[in-house]
């Protein structure tokens, strides 16, 4: 065998090698990215647990829980984090219910039954939506749902839970209408094919396969809309009356957890007992957030065993 006859050979080696040597280190990267998500997590957690210890032992968690006064600056403090959390979960509800079924019926307009153009714009103008300034929606709250919701509903103040969680939700709605989008459009045009083969009408396609199909992206989309709302700390100070009482519907003001860590942050003494339990309320805010997506994955883990079988 001449010379000029192995050069091939050697350079499909060399090839392969160095095909090798970059999946090697391309595996070394994402497996150090996974640690170090992990990492960071555990690193917020124990932070916020270590500044939260002197009101964890002088208050007591179970006592700041279930407490329902919120007078921080009395002598002696009360720390009851009831209302703030039910505040929180007040405002979040609203925002889902207007945000799920509006983002998920407009991110299948989009992917199914739009055209060429009228795809192209509105998912343009939905990023446009996205990169907007929380606190240009709340200035536009102010102007508009506040007066609304007033008039509407016969209150002395329209400073509610219901005026926040509007706003949280139609903040939420372009990112549960892209991230739903894209699960519809990562959907094997096969299955389509299929199904219009059987028989289905486009409408019928859609219900019975597209969308199953992407149930575990559009999940996710509704999950990050949930943390785009909870999260929410500039809206929701300018539009809910940051009233720290307990609610009995969304048609009062409340004062959620985020508004309350923003308001009080910058007054407090470093070190101090308030200083402490706003940490609390911080432990508190991220412990509800990984439940929640703690048990969203399990939900999401279920589904796709059952539609593997």
């Amino acid at each position: 065998m001449t010379p000029a006859s192995l050069t091939p050979n050697r350079r499909r080696l060399g090839r392969t090698v160095t095909t090798r040597a970059a999946e090697a280190v391309l595996r070394a990267l994402i497996y150090i990215c996974g640690w170090l998500c992990i990492v960071i997590l555990l690193a917020i957690a124990a932070f916020l647990v270590y500044n939260s210890v002197r009101s964890l032992r002088e208050a007591g968690l179970t006592t700041m829980l279930s407490g329902m006064q919120w007078y921080p600056t009395s002598d002696p403090g009360r720390f009851g984090l009831a209302p703030l959390v039910v505040g929180s979960l007040l405002v979040t509800a609203v925002a889902l219910a207007l945000a799920v079924p509006v983002g998920i019926a407009a991110a299948v307009y989009i992917s199914e039954f739009s055209g060429g153009a009228v795809k192209e714009v509105s998912k343009s103008v939905i990023e446009f939506l996205a990169a907007v300034p929380s606190v240009v929606y709340g200035l536009i709250g102010v102007a508009v749902l506040i007066p609304a919701v007033k008039d509407s509903f016969g209150l002395s103040s329209g400073m509610t839970a219901l005026t926040g969680g509007i706003v949280l939700g139609i903040m939420s709605i372009p990112t549960v209408i892209s991230i739903s989008e894209d699960a519809l459009h990562a959907v094997p045009v096969e299955l389509r094919q299929g199904s219009a083969a059987l028989g289905n009408t486009r409408w019928q396609t859609t219900y019975k396969v597209t969308v199953p199909a992407a149930s575990s992206g559009i999940f996710a989309s509704v999950m990050l809309g949930l943390g785009r709302a909870i999260g929410e700390t500039m809206a929701v100070l300018m539009l809910t009356g940051n009233a720290a009482v307990m609610p009995h519907g969304v048609l009062e003001s409340v004062r959620t957890m985020t508004g309350t860590i923003a308001a009080e942050m910058g007054e407090v003494v470093q070190g101090g007992l308030h200083y402490s339990v706003l940490f609390t309320v911080g432990l508190v805010l991220f412990a509800i957030t990984f439940g929640i997506n703690l048990a969203a994955d399990l939900v999401l883990e279920r589904q796709q065993r059952r539609w593997r079988r």
